[in-house]
């Protein structure tokens, strides 16, 4: 890409349509792209089998982002508010490890500042965050029609629902971290 600035970051808060529209809406993000990670099924999994919960892998996204713009730390701060990090392998009624809170970290340096983050924003929380830090194995891009989900169906009853709502927590809390 040229720019040293450009890192990523892989977090998965539930179902990845919900994350995905909510970093699509950040200053300094140049790609949020949707995906799998973490399981130990063999081969490249596929949507279905990913909602079985058998493969152990996660639905996440991927965030390209300009660190110059926005840190990493801000970046697991909106996560971390735009999600419930107290609920074990459940966003609302979404169930399943692949709906799991989870960060995977791409190195030593992105694995520290997770735990500080993950450490700094327990008090927020009466319960206690039960958020996974993993080191990142193979990521895999989801099929396509789930990139961009809520751009091309927002009109649809689960992003009404489900996703309007987070979109409006992020709104009043980071609002200056806007694009």
């Amino acid at each position: 890409m040229g720019n040293t600035n450009i890192e990523i970051a892989t977090v998965g808060g539930g179902c990845f349509w919900c994350t995905e529209a909510v970093f699509a809406e950040v200053k300094g993000i140049h790609k949020v792209v949707s995906g799998y990670t973490g399981g130990k099924a063999p081969g490249r999994p596929t949507y279905r089998e990913i909602c079985s919960g058998l493969t152990g892998h996660a639905e996440v996204v991927q965030v390209t982002f300009d660190s110059s713009i926005i840190s990493y730390e801000d970046i697991l701060i909106i996560f971390m508010t735009t999600h419930d990090p107290t609920t074990l392998n459940r966003q609302g009624a979404d169930t399943g490890t692949q709906y799991r809170s989870v960060i995977y970290f791409h190195n030593n340096e992105q694995r520290k500042k997770a735990k500080f983050v993950l450490d700094e924003m327990q008090v927020i929380y009466e319960k206690p965050i039960v958020t996974e830090l993993s080191a990142l194995g193979t990521f895999y891009e989801a099929e396509d029609y789930h990139q961009d989900y809520y751009k091309n169906n927002s009109e649809q009853g689960y992003c009404q629902v489900v996703i309007n709502p987070k979109l409006a927590k992020l709104r009043k809390l980071h609002a200056d971290k806007l694009k």
